[in-house]
């Protein structure tokens, strides 16, 4: 009698699979391009508040394009939240959510989803999550101190938006009805859905070319390949425990008879064993009143920001969802690192993203200090604008995150007033930003001293002055590191930390809560001095010519050099 032999498993071949896995990251980076031409808002056309990726059917990221770290957890969330919601799909089909709560980050990043089809197969999804400048709520921006999720703005639960090609205009009125710059919001939108148009198209392009099955089986095999190497390249890493504990400078609410608003504490436990690593984050604090608690899936990016850059610095590994199957996040419910609804997240979604992934810099520096860099300016230094444009008599939002410091290395400096740690945004020129809001900025500089000493020396922050021209406008700030400054590693001092400074007219000088809404009067001054970064390594070993270079820069003073390096200007 024969023996029952098991048929092998299919393979691709080599060369087929190499040209399919590159194929599908350059449809989601195509996907970035064609929003980034189409876009109306400064933030998505110019400073790249946004990520593109394709997904298979079960909503597994396969591709995210050259984006934000900070989507790396989340936006297979995003998609499964619309598979989840829905039976069926139909080509043409659109759908749009935002609930931190079913699969989003924070109510300003929308997600808009589209179904991908070739010849009435399902192939999977295309999915842009889009910072929209504003959602609602009582303040310009959406950045507001509130204390339920109820208060941050338009909350829109898995929803189609268009079926089978039509559009819904009810969903429609609704959304831009809760909005204050519709016109600009719905270019955003339809933005967002033509990026998915192209990512669709290029699926079906290679499943015509490949065959659907084919295409389906590659995917899954892209998704195992990322994952082998995440795990090898742990492997080849020395086992080791670190821990690492912080406090936030507050949530932007004030208790009864209080003049600043409470710090609270994270505390995270790293273990990496073999080709896994588990991320712990017991004894983390309580989730707080304001909107500095983060989902988990926030949560878990910045840890997936940290792991890829120590373990893979050359970017050999494709994102994708097979990367972290070797990564394990835990919390406890209802923290500032796991929310229970109905807390409010909208500053936790880049703040908490960015505390933890400089975290486990820290707590990775037990066993791993030559993989691991000082803290970077740990915060996204978020100023929304709102009002009347004095010019057109029109209604105006504007949402800016300033650069700082990019944390010192153990062989390099750290980086001059770039996006750090979890973004990957890119600066609005000064040009674009007058043109577009009632603004003049009267000073953008990098800010001397504010990179921390060491052997090298953690980059700069930014120091970035606005006047308010023609109206009053009502602002929000959102920042960390104000009582916290970036820490150094390995005997390097601290960066300096964050400023905000509102000076009126008549000279008269304010300095707000570090979150929350202000009033900036015609003709005033907002101030705002970025963080830089942590130095990495004693200042007493770093070389003098450096040391000159950052005088004659302007990096250093003659004063600090002094102070921090021993050396006379």
């Amino acid at each position: 009698m024969p023996l029952n032999k098991t048929k092998p498993p299919v393979r691709t071949d080599a060369a087929t699979f190499e040209v399919v896995k590159n194929s599908l990251y350059a449809a989601a980076e195509e996907m970035k391009i064609v929003l980034a031409k189409t876009a109306y808002s400064p933030l998505l056309k110019v400073a790249g508040d946004y990520s593109c990726g394709l997904f298979d059917a079960h909503g597994e990221m396969i591709a995210q394009g050259p984006d934000l770290p900070i989507h790396l957890g989340s936006m297979p969330d995003a998609v499964k939240a619309v598979i989840e919601a829905f039976e069926s799909f139909e080509e043409g089909d659109v759908f749009i959510h935002n609930d931190p709560y079913f699969g989003g980050s924070h109510l300003p990043d929308v997600n808009v989803v589209s179904p991908s089809f070739h010849k009435g197969e399902i192939l999977g999804f295309a999915c842009v999550r889009a910072h929209w400048p504003d959602v609602g709520s009582a303040t310009p921006g959406s950045y507001g101190a509130v204390t339920e999720i109820f208060g941050e703005g338009l909350r829109l639960p898995p929803t189609r938006l268009y079926a089978a090609g039509v559009l819904n205009r009810d969903v429609d009125t609704i959304i831009f009805t809760n909005v204050r710059t519709p016109s600009e919001r719905r270019g955003d939108m339809n933005a967002q859905i033509a990026a998915n148009r192209r990512g669709s198209a290029r699926l079906s392009e290679l499943a015509e070319k490949y065959g659907v099955e084919n295409l389906r089986r590659i995917m899954a095999e892209v998704m195992d390949y990322s994952e082998s190497m995440m795990r090898t390249f742990l492997s080849e890493l020395p086992d080791g425990t670190g821990s690492f504990e912080d406090f936030c400078d507050g949530d932007g609410i004030l208790e009864p008879g209080a003049v600043e608003d409470d710090i609270f504490t994270v505390r995270m436990r790293a273990i990496k064993t073999g080709d896994s690593l588990t991320v712990d984050f017991a004894g983390s604090d309580p989730q707080v009143a304001g909107p500095m608690n983060a989902p988990l899936s926030v949560t878990a990016s910045g840890v997936y920001t940290t792991v890829k850059m120590v373990v893979d610095p050359n970017g050999m590994i494709p994102p994708n969802s097979g990367c972290w199957r070797a990564i394990t996040v835990l919390a406890p419910e209802a923290s500032v690192v796991n929310a229970a609804f109905p807390a409010p997240v909208v500053y936790a979604n880049h703040e908490m993203s960015h505390r933890v992934a400089d975290m486990l810099f820290g707590a990775l520096y037990e066993f791993l200090p030559e993989r691991v860099m000082a803290c970077s300016q740990g915060t996204s230094s978020v100023l929304t604008l709102g009002g009347v444009d004095y010019r057109n008599g029109e209604r105006y939002v504007s949402y800016e995150s300033i650069k700082g410091g990019f944390g010192a290395r153990p062989t390099k400096d750290g980086i001059n007033c770039v996006a750090a740690g979890i973004s990957n945004m890119m600066n609005t020129p000064v040009e674009v930003l007058e043109m577009s809001f009632p603004v003049r900025v009267e000073e953008y500089s990098v800010l001397a001293d504010s990179g921390g000493a060491g052997e090298f020396r953690g980059g700069c922050g930014a120091r970035r002055v606005w006047r308010v021209l023609g109206n009053s406008s009502l602002g929000a700030i959102c920042c960390e590191r104000s009582k916290s400054p970036p820490f150094g590693l390995a005997g390097g001092l601290d960066g300096s930390p964050m400023r905000i400074t509102l000076q009126d007219p008549d000279g008269g000088l304010r300095h707000p809560l570090s979150k929350g809404a202000f009033t900036v009067p015609a003709d005033g001054l907002i101030i705002v001095e970025v963080p830089g970064s942590g130095g990495y390594g004693p200042p007493g070993k770093r070389d003098r010519a450096a040391i000159a270079d950052d005088l004659k820069n302007g990096y250093v003073s003659e004063a600090a050099a002094k102070r921090d390096y021993g050396v006379e200007g």
